[in-house]
């Protein structure tokens, strides 16, 4: 704590990152004014759950403190309410209500919204986004009277969706417009084995279907059009085509934007009283927004004591986790342009390193081999350089390497 200390503190966003800037800021000492403004009425809870054992599973709320810490971090709550208004010269936001809240300093973690490419989509009863709890709560139940579920992406959350309903038993067609699956995030070899993990587990896999269009049949069914082909009919559809980051507030106070809200490895934006943290904070070295529960967590820690005037830096790489189909895929990095992709496969799951041309690690992603991904984290914090052919041997011990 310094004699700088803000006396009043305001978190803009309910969610994750919003959650362990609050737990960072007490846990490190701050007694002043706390207050969190959240467009839901829930306490903080987890989103990884949501597309797995939300739907297949627990009908609680995941949280992500207990009870009684959430309760111990003395929150001036709004909830639920939205900040409608920023104005970064006064200091001001205000809210839905007309409430309006003047701040020492301000931490921007509103997260982002699911993207529906046709806006017509959005209007038609069987057609669903997944984002909050109550977005999952209506999927759960509609997927508990349905048989037949379109999912419009190919992405990390149409394919764990995909996997939850063929865990619930229903027949599901996954539709992605470009030629592979995770395609921004992985390599071709991963996104092959996605395919493959999905096929195996009986889910109809459709790539490089180009534009994807969606219209109900008379008894209110679902028709997905692609080309010249109509599959169907579906009971209901699941939008998985991305997100929109929530940055209108960041706009009104002229924050510098690129993909996200551009922050330093502190968290701070272009404006000294303004910080960011979680999906809409542009990772302060790789230049993109982090859609991870690592990131989420991480990089919110670091700008709570930055918040406090400790020295905190936050420098970690790229780092997400998916469970599909009784498979944990552990992506850690980002693969760079021209990297080498070496396959180790052994009985527990396949492991694919992407080396660079000078051999060192830029990527890595494993099938069930999270000691792998320990390793990775200690290889690209070193920059060591690698052997593909150690590397590729399953009886070669991945350990004398560390």
């Amino acid at each position: 704590m310094t004699d700088t200390t803000p006396e009043h503190i305001v978190v803009v966003g309910g969610g994750q990152a919003g959650g362990w800037v609050c737990k960072t800021l007490r846990r490190e000492g701050y007694t002043g004014h706390l207050t969190v403004v959240a467009d839901e009425p829930h306490d903080f809870y987890e989103r990884p759950p949501l597309s797995k054992a939300a739907l297949t599973d627990g009908a609680e709320l995941p949280r992500l403190f207990p009870e009684s810490e959430v309760n111990d971090l003395a929150i001036d709550w709004r909830r639920p309410n939205r900040a409608v208004r920023l104005n970064a010269d006064t200091h001001e936001l205000t809210l839905d209500n007309g409430d309006t809240l003047t701040y020492d300093k301000l931490v921007l973690a509103t997260g982002a919204r699911p993207r529906v490419p046709v806006p017509r989509w959005a209007n038609m009863t069987g057609v669903l986004t997944l984002r909050n709890w109550q977005d999952a709560q209506r999927l759960k139940e509609r997927l508990g009277s349905a048989r037949q579920l379109a999912v419009v992406g190919g992405g990390w959350i149409g394919l764990e969706v995909a996997a939850s309903a063929r865990k619930l038993g229903l027949k599901v067609t996954v539709y992605e417009l470009q030629p592979r699956l995770c395609g921004r995030s992985v390599g071709s070899e991963v996104s092959d084995a996605l395919r493959r993990l999905h096929v195996d587990a009986g889910v109809t896999v459709r790539l490089d279907t180009g534009p994807i269009d969606l219209s109900e049949n008379a008894d209110e069914q679902l028709l997905v059009t692609t080309g010249s082909r109509t599959d169907g009919p579906f009971d209901l559809a699941i939008v998985g085509a991305g997100v929109e980051f929530n940055l209108d507030l960041a706009r009104q106070a002229g924050l510098d934007i690129q993909q996200g809200v551009v922050v330093d490895d502190r968290g701070r934006t272009s404006d000294p009283d303004i910080f960011a943290a979680g999906d809409i904070a542009q990772h302060p070295h790789l230049g993109l927004c982090l859609q991870s529960w690592a990131y989420a967590q991480n990089q919110s820690m670091v700008v709570a004591r930055a918040l406090l005037g400790q020295d905190a830096h936050y420098d970690e790489p790229a780092w997400l986790w998916s469970d599909q189909h009784g498979a944990n895929i552990q992506i850690l990095g980002i693969a760079e342009d021209g990297s080498q992709c070496v396959v180790r496969d052994d009985k527990t799951g396949p492991v694919y390193f992407y080396l660079t041309p000078e051999r060192r690690l830029s990527q890595l992603v494993a099938f069930n081999q999270p000691r792998a991904i320990k390793l990775g984290k200690r290889w690209l914090a070193a920059g060591r350089e690698l052997d593909p052919d150690q590397l590729a041997d399953p009886d070669f011990n991945l350990m004398s390497l560390k």
